[in-house]
């Protein structure tokens, strides 16, 4: 409120503003209101930004995020930062809204309808999580399509949505090379800025895992488009080759966390990746040794679809081991493969699991297990 050298001043206000503005006068004389309810302290909040009231702003803004948060009242005060004068007194307010969304709908294959209904600062919210489970950054990129195709029927106006507001949420780094292959040629998209994701992308997936996380760790500031998610499939590097024979190698990499927490019984799944035409994908087990009676480490193949397809594959499964830091062979062997079936090891490096584990352990190198396995069709029907 301005100054004057007036002895008496006239402030005129709407009839609808008459208790904020008191809670407000109240504030500026005793620093506390007397109000606990939501909507009240946001036309507070209002009120003080009106009058540049940093002070009451802030305590609005902390006492909105002590009060129990719904989706609804997380959205509006997403919309705070654009309709106050003084955003930074609203941004823990702000941030709070969106670690809530981000929370709620965390696991977002039980939301689909809901997050489809959701305003454009809701999905924001919720793909800038690093938490976002998901079975992949394609199940992602397909819900992002998915949402502006339904909140834009017009393809200029989701262009333009997707460039200005989305694209950079998607994390094209950890899609499939298959999917990156689509994005190139989605009607959807700008095709100069869908080309250069998709190089920045295949040129992060041929750095070595020390230099994509230096990248994840100068990235994390900025977009976190080469920050890993909470994928419930571990992302996987696959290298191709059609002669003489259809093969691929694939890189599987896990953290320690990930492998402590398959302990006593757990697995974690792959990435789907393709050879010959059909779909397969590597499980690390942590299971019982048959013959020891012991917790061991497993590395397994698995084919995706199931029909009458059958075809031999030999494998070769290896893993990076200390002191050279080099590519150590582990198990080999071949096998008929029909849809749904899976071949692997129990105990794949031959040692008990608090042996696979310890501190000292040969196949963790900065924390990192390094697994790969060489695939090769020699028999096609």
């Amino acid at each position: 409120m301005r100054e004057s050298d007036q002895r008496h001043a006239t402030l005129r206000i709407n009839e609808s503003e008459e208790a904020a503005l008191m809670e407000l006068l109240s504030f500026i004389y005793s620093g506390k209101l007397s109000t606990t309810s939501a909507p009240v302290l946001l036309d507070v909040l209002m009120a003080a930004d009106k009058f540049e009231v940093a002070s009451c702003m802030r305590h609005c803004s902390q006492m909105l995020r002590n009060l129990p948060m719904t989706t609804e009242s997380a959205l509006l005060y997403l919309e705070l930062p654009s309709n106050v004068s003084m955003a930074s007194a609203v941004q823990p307010l702000t941030d709070a809204a969106k670690n809530f969304l981000a929370n709620k709908y965390r696991d977002i294959s039980k939301f689909q309808d809901e997050v489809m209904n959701l305003p454009l600062a809701g999905i924001e919210a919720i793909l800038g999580s690093d938490d976002l489970q998901v079975a992949s950054e394609d199940a992602v990129y397909d819900l992002v399509l998915k949402w502006a195709r339904a909140q834009y029927p017009k393809v200029e106006d989701r262009r333009e949505i997707l460039a200005s507001h989305l694209w950079h949420l998607i994390r094209f780094p950890f899609m499939t090379c298959r999917k990156l292959r689509k994005v190139l040629s989605c009607n959807d998209l700008d095709h100069e800025i869908a080309s250069k994701a998709v190089l920045d992308a295949l040129f992060f997936k041929t750095e070595t895992p020390h230099r994509q996380r230096a990248l994840a760790s100068e990235d994390s500031s900025n977009n976190k488009r080469f920050v890993e998610r909470a994928y419930k499939y571990r992302p996987v590097k696959v290298v191709d080759f059609e002669l003489p024979h259809p093969q691929c190698i694939v890189y599987l990499d896990l953290k320690r966390e990930e492998c402590a927490n398959l302990f006593p019984s757990g697995r974690v799944y792959s990435q789907a990746f393709h050879l010959g035409g059909q779909g397969f994908f590597l499980s690390a087990h942590c299971n019982m040794d048959q013959q020891s009676s012991f917790h061991c480490f497993g590395l397994f193949l698995g084919m995706q679809e199931r029909n009458s397809i059958c075809f031999t594959v030999d494998y070769d499964f290896a893993a990076r081991a200390k002191p050279a830091g080099e590519f150590v062979n582990k198990y080999k062997g071949n096998y008929m493969f029909t849809g749904g079936k899976a071949v692997g090891y129990r105990n794949l490096f031959a040692i008990p699991w608090t042996s696979f584990m310890a501190e000292d352990s040969l196949y963790f190198i900065n924390g990192i297990l390094h697994l790969r396995a060489e695939l090769t069709i020699k028999q096609q029907p």
